[in-house]
This record gives structure tokens, sequence and C-alpha cells, in this order.
């Protein structure tokens, strides 16, 4: 987590580590409902200007959309789901937002390296892993439909964590048709219900056209219903390419688990579950511990080794920590200016309107000279403090991300209370300040935000340990 400041970290240090974990998790629930609630409010605001002003603001339509199907609806299904679903498998994925997802039609025996061996000699592409590169790049393909082999595919959870990694194979170049499988690796000891011991599950779907959730109305791909044909197409071309696998099948494993995916697509499965045996293939190379890969290789390096990768919400709440900053500072600084020069002996304030009265004699008078120096202080002060902060929250600092969290709430509730009451969006930064404060709040209190900063703080540490380590032999 990095260094605290000095009164949180007092106060922190008086609670146990399971008290402070309960409390961040309610904390940072708190925030998420709050988003979550002002996003519906935005969204209700700009309906209701849409509708009011017609051809004026139709291009509200679109900021809209991309707050439903993006922001709010992900977030309801999130929250509802950690209610209605158990926390337990049931042979199904789950996406981000907690919906159940992709049938777990495969499991395996191996080590991760036999995996990679056998995939790429069955001629299946390792996907990249999801950034901006690589979603401009997805992006561009589809539009242009040209082909991307190595495309990303959407996270998918299981045992509480997204896929350790995913092969597909693209369609005669075409960009919205590919075979993938997602691989997740198994908890030390775990048992597939039943009994059977398994190293890895996985979930493999053929994607036939790129299609609009039924759930959220995002943009994504549309699965093949029968999800059994992609299940088999995955086995017969391990089979095929390495014959020293073998295959066994758990008859109806999963038969009463299924109705549609996450993106609302029907699924059609007779429940088998093929059991792969890698054991007598041979593991692909091996790299050191400690050497960059690129995504072609998709042999990792340890968990605890790699560097954390920054989701989406953390980059993107960074930049509008910045671009919002300057509406804090003028709000801050609109507040501290008529208290200053007042205090500073210089004008009288307005009893009914509260606007402070300055004369030429006021300014004039020695208090005012202290003031301006205090002010301009306090304005170096209140520009170093967004920077600070927005790096920070990009470096995945949680106290940073709580105070930004913070401090959007307080400014949207003013904006709230402002616009309840006939005085506008608010005081500073109009309806696009009220969205970019909704934004922050929205971006960084997501659950990959979070733990983002979860992850960060226990790869410093390790980090730290093997460095010190590699120090202490070469002495």
């Amino acid at each position: 987590m990095g260094h605290r400041p000095a009164l949180l970290q007092t106060a922190m240090g008086t609670l146990s580590e399971d008290t402070r974990g309960r409390f961040a998790r309610a904390l940072d629930a708190v925030f998420f409902w709050i988003g979550t609630l002002t996003a519906i409010w935005l969204v209700w605001l700009l309906t209701k200007e849409t509708i009011e002003f017609g051809v004026q603001r139709l291009w509200f339509l679109l900021p809209i959309y991309l707050l439903l199907a993006y922001l709010v609806l992900p977030r309801l299904h999130t929250g509802l789901s950690r209610i209605y679903l158990p926390d337990y498998f049931i042979g199904r994925t789950r996406t981000r937002e907690g919906i159940l997802g992709d049938p777990v039609n495969l499991a395996l025996l191996g080590e991760e390296a036999q995996i990679h061996a056998a995939m790429r000699a069955a001629g299946w592409t390792a996907a990249d892993p999801i950034n901006g590169k690589s979603t401009r790049r997805i992006i561009t393909s589809t539009l242009s439909r040209k082909s991307y082999a190595e495309a990303p595919v959407s996270d998918l959870y299981v045992f509480s964590k997204r896929q350790d990694f995913a092969y597909q194979r693209e369609v005669d170049g075409n960009p919205a048709q590919r075979h993938h499988v997602r691989f997740w690796k198994a908890p030390e000891g775990w048992l597939l219900p039943g009994g059977h011991k398994v190293d890895w599950v996985a979930a493999g779907t053929y994607d036939r056209k790129v299609g609009f959730s039924l759930f959220t109305l995002q943009i994504t791909h549309k699965i093949e219903q029968n999800t059994d044909i992609e299940r088999d197409y995955i086995v017969h071309s391990l089979e095929s390419a390495n014959p020293v696998i073998t295959t066994q099948v758990i008859k109806d494993f999963s038969t009463g688990y299924h109705s549609r995916n996450g993106g609302g697509d029907n699924i059609e499965t007779d429940g088998d579950l093929p059991i792969i045996d890698l054991a007598a293939v041979t593991p692909a190379t091996v790299l050191e511990a400690d050497t960059e890969l690129d995504s072609s290789t998709s042999i990792a390096k340890p968990l605890t080794l790699m560097r954390p990768v920054r989701p989406f919400g953390t980059a993107i709440g960074s930049l509008l920590i910045f671009l919002r900053s300057g509406a804090w500072l003028g709000t801050l600084f609109n507040m501290f200016v008529p208290v200053a020069l007042f205090l500073g002996g210089s004008g009288t304030i307005n009893s009914k309107t509260g606007e402070l009265l300055l004369t030429e004699a006021d300014l004039a008078k020695p208090g005012a000279t202290i003031t301006v120096v205090f002010l301009l202080l306090l304005l170096l002060t209140l520009i170093v403090l967004p920077l600070t902060l927005t790096v920070s929250v990009w470096r995945g600092r949680n106290w940073s991300r709580v105070t930004v969290m913070l401090m959007s709430t307080v400014t949207i509730g003013i904006a709230i209370l402002a616009y309840t009451n006939g005085l506008g969006y608010s005081q500073e930064g109009g309806l696009l300040g009220v969205s970019l404060d909704i934004a922050v709040l929205l971006a960084l209190s997501g659950a990959d935000a979070r733990r983002y900063t979860l992850e960060r703080r226990a790869w410093a540490s390790t980090h730290h340990r093997v460095r010190a380590r590699r120090l202490a032999r070469t002495k």
C-alpha cells in the first residue's frame, strides 16, 4: 500500500489486520453503491434533459447508452449477484459483474508448461492480455474485418479469479468468429464435485458473431448455442496433435446448471466433462522466473513475481482525477478566498448574499498583502495535492484511492443538493464536472481497482524480499 499519512498510519495501527480488512471492504461497498446510485441519477438527469430540449440534446443518447451499458447495469448485476448466487463451484464461470457465464466443460491433469506445449502443437494461439493496445487492435480489426489472431478474450472468473491464460483459433481471418478456451489453475487439494482430482479446469466456446449482451446491452461476442461442439473440437484437436494424451469423461457432470451465459446467449449441453491427461506431454521450455515474456510465449513467470497489470478502472480514474482537479481547485479556492480576505481585515461579507464586498481602501490594508501571500501558498498546495493523488492512484496506493473517492462523493453531493434546490448542476464545472466526478467514483470503486491495490502491495512486498536475497547473495 505504500507510505500512509502519519495520522492514518496511527489510526490504522490500532486495528487488527482482520478488522482493517472488514472495514476496507465495507468502505468500498459504500463507495460502490454511492457510485451506482449517482450514475442512475445522472442517467435520469440526461434523459430528462433530452426529453425537455429535444433535438438540442439528442446527442445525450450516446452517453445515456454508455452509462447504462457499461456502468449502471453491470453494477446492478454485481450487487444483486452477490446476494442470490452461491459463492462456490457449480460448473459455471462468472463474468466480472458476477453473472453466470460460460459452462466449465473441460478439466485437465498436468503442469502449465504441458498445457502450453499441447495447445501450441495443436495450432492454437495464445490470447493477448486486455490492455489499451490490444483493445484498440480488436476494435479496429473488428470494424475493418482484418485478422487479429492474438485478440484478447474477456475476463471470466472461476475460484474468484480471472483465467490464468487463454488460447484461440481465428476462423478465416475474421475476428468476429473464433474458437477459444480459458484455463484456471485449481486450488491446491481441490476436488471436483464427486471427488475427482484435477489440476486445471477450462471453458471452451465458439464466438459466432458480434452483438449486444441481453443483460448489460454491451457490445460483445455471441457464442454458439451448442457448447458441446466446441468442447469436443478442443479435445479432438489436442488428441490429434498429441497422441500421448488420454481422456476420460464424467457423464452428466453439470446437466442441470445451464440456460444462458453472461451475454444472454442460450446454452445447450449434455453436461459431460472430459478430463484430459497431459502427463505424457513433453513440457514447453520454461524460461527463468525473472525473465519478461511477450504475449506469444504465454508461459508466465510465477504469479508472485509478476508485476500486477494496471486495470482500466485505475488507469482511467487517474486520468479523470487530473482532468477534474481544475474544478476541485476552483471550488476550494472560492471557498477559502472570502474567508481569508475577511479574516485579514479586508472587506465585509454581505449578510444577505454571502458575497465579499471589497473597496480600494480594503485592498490597501496591510492584512490584504498577508492574505494574498497566504492564498498563493494555498493555491500551490492545492496544485500539488491533485498531482500527488493522481500519481499515487496510478501506482496503486489504496489510501489515495479512498481519499479521491471521498472527495468525489462530497462534490457530487454538493452538486445534487444544488440541483434539487434549483441552483443548477454544480457551482463548478456544470454538468460535465458532475459527470467527471461520478466517473471518477465509478472507476475507482470497482472491484478491479481495489484488487489492483491489494495485488500491487503483495507484489511490492515479494519483490523487495527477492531483491534483498539477491543483494545478500552478491555480497
